[in-house]
């Protein structure tokens, strides 16, 4: 008998951030290469201009590889030279010839046409992707660093403001907020579960300024009774899913924020930060939209 072997396969695995929070899942791979799309569009600016020039190069260095293997095939470039035929790729891949270096035989000719079309299709790929990212709409919410847990009305509430970025008026905002907390069943058993809460208003149809997220800690609330240390004990996070309809855009952008249990503050108040003007007209100023001070209630 064959001893079985000690070499488990590699598990693949990705580390996902969100903000300050981090997960890791094991069995998917960070990057998809058999989804090249969403892999173009979801790298960063300098990420995705470094991996089309780098692919540009390598597409450009292999045809002209093909060229050096059968010397003579391009008129004027010195046979075995890499450089001579690598610019000759280059401006053939690009479909710019100059005319000094042109195919000189059945097999350059065949390989310079499989390279012009294959930079047409390039060129067109590239000119999507990049119309893509840059016609995909940004939001621009504005969240506090810090969410608040006061008295409001008599009762405890969670707090939360978010500024309007965009010097428009936004329409349609819709928030949802899900607390992540540490439950041990009856068995024991400790496990992570996840709740939406309840806010005293979830939507605006108009969104010019700033919102104030509110959520009452009553006897049906998962944060009832939770006092500064126990917030920290439990290790609860908070999951802030926001969005709104940008009109001049006639779509709908969206953001998502994640707190740490050390982000929350107890006791505390948000500054106010809507002023009114000479004009009588409404001001905010978001540079203080994060701004809280001792509540004396």
């Amino acid at each position: 008998m064959t001893a079985p072997s000690r070499h488990k396969p590699r598990v693949k695995s990705a580390l996902i951030s969100m903000g300050s929070y981090s997960l890791t899942k094991r069995g998917v791979s960070r990057y998809d290469w058999a989804d090249p799309y969403r892999l173009a569009v979801g790298l960063s600016w300098p990420g995705y201009l470094l991996c089309m020039f780098g692919l540009y190069l390598l597409v450009t260095a292999l045809f002209a590889l093909a060229y050096v293997v059968v010397p003579g095939c391009v008129a004027n470039a010195r046979p075995l030279v890499f450089s001579d035929h690598f610019f000759f790729s280059l401006e053939t891949l690009a479909t710019v010839g100059y005319g000094e270096m042109f195919p000189a035989s059945f097999y350059g000719h065949c390989v310079a046409s499989l390279e012009i079309t294959t930079g047409l299709a390039f060129t067109a790929i590239l000119t999507g992707l990049t119309f893509v990212r840059f016609s995909r709409p940004r939001a621009k919410f504005v969240f506090a660093d810090h969410p608040i847990i006061t008295a409001h009305n008599g009762k405890s509430t969670l707090m939360l403001r978010v500024g309007n970025g965009r010097a428009t008026v936004l329409a349609e905002a819709a928030a949802r907020i899900s607390v992540l907390v540490t439950e041990t069943s009856q068995e024991g058993t400790v496990f992570r579960r996840t709740y939406e809460l309840k806010l005293t208003r979830h939507s605006l149809p108009v969104f010019p300024l700033s919102w104030t997220l509110m959520h009452e800690i009553d006897a049906l609330s998962p944060l009832h009774g939770v006092d500064q240390v126990s917030y920290l004990q439990n290790d609860v996070r908070l999951f802030v899913s926001f969005e709104a309809r940008d009109p001049d855009l006639a779509s709908v952008v969206h953001d998502l924020r994640v707190y740490q249990p050390a982000d929350v503050l107890f006791g505390m108040r948000y500054v106010d930060i809507i002023l009114t003007d000479e004009a009588g007209r409404p001001t905010a100023d978001l540079t203080r939209v994060s701004d809280v001070e001792p509540d004396i209630c």
